[in-house]
């Protein structure tokens, strides 16, 4: 016998009912989707984000710290490394190339990063998309995400604890604080890097110095009192005519403001090591981003494990109220069970509608569970991206699909407890239910 017409005959009866398993399964199985792909998708994104940064150098302190300012570009106060390392680095055989990291100052809520033409181009891996680089003090490049656009004028503010304003927007704390007479004009735009760095502009070390009155770090620095050369208005006194292109290394260690952050790309792997031992000590700390990241993923690692615990135990209250809710129902319809068997209708042919009407909605379920779960893992890292600049990536892997299997195999076993009810009802109390 076709059991399809009594199936179809069912489902249609399970108007209200049939959505309703379908539902608790499809938020079972979604949660534990989201989670795991947002995971997965967080650390990717995070990791893509440091790739550029082969050694960091600051001020002993907290590593993890150092890290979500100079690579996440999160604000926070860092204490500062004496300058003369600048110069003890552009020496050093085991350097290729490194660029000091300033930071502190704002404009529309992007932060504003001093460093080298070379790193704002990573070493040459990247092109401005618009523009060029900055060759000069007074020049900006701007992140693919910054709203300015070139030959725009920044007016840089100094930045103040606890004050993030919203991206694109002046707010009342950066008029506040800006500094006054100083600009730089955007030459350039980077292309999209995936990182937070999309929201940053990036000038020369020396301008960051120098609007701050420490000099530009070089020989031939702005005398005190005098305005820096690149500010509006104001002209260098004595200095020469190539004094405007002088950025970048080399600097003059003796007279370098302290610097945050030292990135650094080393020519081997083992000059990286070295270089990593040798500042570990003496006042600095070095380590390697990746150090910091497995300790975070770490920690991220024991929050998804106790999510995942919490996820799986509502999907077995879920599918136990299933198959409970799937009971409850064929008890409803034991009369028309009951009728067939009386027509002549074999145990086999019940059992066979009754189970597949249960595992087509715990199927349905899953169905739908996988495409909620993706929905909202795209949601989560929209806010994500939103909130931090990493460009993230969520899709549903192997374990997820593995996971939906999973789950959809036990539910159609729980789907025969059911079933076998209906299969063992005798026929003379199923004919006497009202």
């Amino acid at each position: 016998m076709n059991p399809f017409p009594m199936l179809l005959a069912d489902l249609r009866a399970l108007r209200w009912t049939a959505p309703a398993i379908v539902l608790l399964v499809a938020i079972a199985i979604a949660s534990g989707i989201a989670i795991g792909a947002q995971e997965r998708a967080l650390r990717q994104g995070s990791a893509r984000a440091a790739d550029d940064f082969d050694l960091i150098v600051g001020a002993p302190g907290s590593q993890t710290q150092l890290v979500m300012s100079a690579v996440y570009l999160q604000p926070d106060a860092l204490p500062l490394l004496d300058g003369r390392i600048l110069q003890a680095l552009a020496q050093d055989e085991r350097v290729a190339a490194f660029a000091p990291l300033g930071f502190g100052d704002v404009s529309r809520g992007y932060p504003v990063v001093g460093t080298t033409a070379a790193f704002a181009g990573r070493w040459g891996r990247i092109a401005p998309s618009e523009g060029r680089l900055f060759a000069a003090e007074g020049e900006a490049v701007i992140g693919a995400d910054v709203n300015y656009r070139l030959g725009d004028t920044i007016a840089p503010s100094h930045g103040t604890a606890g004050n993030q304003g919203r991206h694109g927007e002046d707010n009342p704390e950066e008029q506040a604080h800006r500094h006054e007479g100083h600009g730089y004009t955007v030459v350039g735009r980077l292309p999209k890097l995936g990182s937070p760095w999309d929201r940053a502009i990036l000038v020369p070390i020396e301008s960051v110095w120098e609007v701050h009155g420490l000099g530009n770090g070089h020989a031939s620095e702005t005398a005190a009192g005098d305005a820096p050369f690149w500010q509006a208005g104001a002209t260098k006194a004595g200095a020469p005519p190539e004094a405007a292109e002088r950025i970048g290394p080399p600097f003059d260690g003796k007279r370098v403001p302290g610097v945050p952050a030292i990135v650094i790309k080393p020519k081997s792997v083992a000059g990286a090591y070295a270089l990593r031992a040798q500042y570990r000590q003496g006042g600095t700390m070095a380590f390697f981003p990746a150090e910091v990241l497995v300790s975070l993923y770490g920690a991220l690692g024991d929050i998804r494990s106790v999510l995942v615990v919490a996820s799986a135990a509502n999907t077995v209250l879920i599918l136990l109220s299933v198959v409970l809710l799937l009971i409850a129902v064929n008890s409803l319809r034991r009369r028309r069970y009951a009728t067939l068997r009386a027509l002549g209708a074999p145990r086999s042919y019940i059992l066979l509608v009754t189970w597949l009407g249960a595992a087509l909605l715990i199927a349905a379920g899953c169905v739908l569970g996988l495409a909620l779960g993706l929905a909202a893992t795209h949601a989560v890292s929209g806010l994500v991206a939103a909130r931090t600049g990493l460009s993230l990536s969520p899709s549903v892997g192997i374990g997820e699909l593995s996971q939906a299997a999973l789950l959809c195999l036990v539910g159609s076993v729980l789907a025969a407890l059911p079933a076998l009810a209906s299969y063992r009802a005798p026929v003379l109390s199923g004919l006497r239910a009202e």
